[in-house]
């Protein structure tokens, strides 16, 4: 039985820990697999296979920079001692972990990098800062690439033509049957009201790449035109304190909180809002689909491919 690792940041709620979750559940049997955590937490802990072992590697973040250097340069060492090409595949699934991309690097000779966000824009379109990112993870040394959409996968070859050989376009995995059942679970704290339409947000509460100020402000805006009209947040994060503050008084507007399954909010709403500034292939995209909802976003990732003129509305960043 061949053997993979993974390395990842945490199992936090996210549609990266959803994608990575739901690709685990489809391969656990078929491969001896080795999950490397930089935190063990997270809701989606108890949803790992009893059979992947999970083991943590976290760097130090000791202030002074000479400490921090010489703990990690330790840490590196003892790693390598342990797994260095151990394992037949090895899958850096954190992109932004710089500490998930050394270990899926030294854990094999088939390491492979997976992209899920649009880091052009999370940058800010400045390429000297998305290469320097991507050349400290040191790409290069990376046997294959995998973008989960088109459009950054397009990007990245721009700008590292030598690594064209290498990308491949792989949507994450969705298991659409059990998203269809666990839609129709139980819910006590939200009912269903057919007589107002019921848009709804799921994800984290980061300004910088989620910018939910843009539906508050939107929100707000169509209450003073008088429509009747409700909106969901599902989720929380760094932001949520600011959002609850922009909001305040705004009766229409309801916050319910991380859920591990939001999928019966989801069936319980007409429409998905994304308003973020940038993506890589939002998983909720397909959940939505899946459960038959209408889609409104801002213009990321695919969307103008696969949403626009099919499944809803793309829109400007504004």
């Amino acid at each position: 039985m061949k053997q993979i690792l993974f390395s990842a940041y945490a199992l936090e709620v996210g549609g990266i820990e959803t994608a990575l979750i739901t690709l685990l559940k489809n391969i656990h049997e078929k491969y001896k697999i080795t999950l490397v955590l930089e935190k063990k937490q997270g809701i989606f802990l108890e949803e790992v296979p009893k059979n992947i072992k999970i083991i943590t590697y976290t760097p130090n973040n000791n202030k002074i920079k000479i400490i921090r250097k010489m703990c990690n340069f330790l840490k590196q060492q003892i790693f390598k001692i342990k797994y260095k090409n151990k394992f037949d595949y090895s899958v850096c699934y954190a992109t932004y972990s710089y500490s998930a991309s050394f270990v899926a690097r030294c854990a094999s000779k088939n390491s492979i990098l997976w992209v899920h966000n649009d880091y052009m824009n999370f940058y800010n379109n400045d390429e000297n800062e998305y290469k320097n990112f991507f050349k400290k993870l040191n790409v290069e040394k990376f046997k294959k690439v995998i973008f989960v959409s088109e459009n950054d996968k397009n990007i990245f070859i721009k700008n590292f033509p030598n690594e064209n050989n290498k990308c491949i376009k792989c949507n994450n995995l969705i298991d659409y049957k059990k998203i269809k059942e666990k839609a129709n679970e139980e819910i006590s704290d939200f009912k269903e009201n057919k007589d107002i339409i019921t848009f709804i947000n799921l994800g984290r509460h980061d300004e910088k790449q989620k910018r939910l100020s843009r539906i508050i402000g939107a929100t707000k805006k169509l209450n003073e035109e008088g429509y009747k009209f409700r909106v969901l947040f599902v989720g929380e994060g760094e932001d949520t304190k600011s959002y609850k503050e922009q909001a305040k008084d705004t009766k229409n507007i309801i916050f319910i909180g991380p859920k591990k399954n939001p999928y019966p909010y989801l069936q319980k709403s007409d429409c998905l809002l994304m308003s973020s500034d940038f993506e890589g292939y939002p998983v909720v995209f397909i959940e939505s689909l899946i459960l038959g909802k209408t889609i409104i976003t801002t213009d990321v990732s695919d969307s103008k491919i696969d949403i626009e003129n099919k499944y809803g509305i793309v829109t400007r960043k504004d």
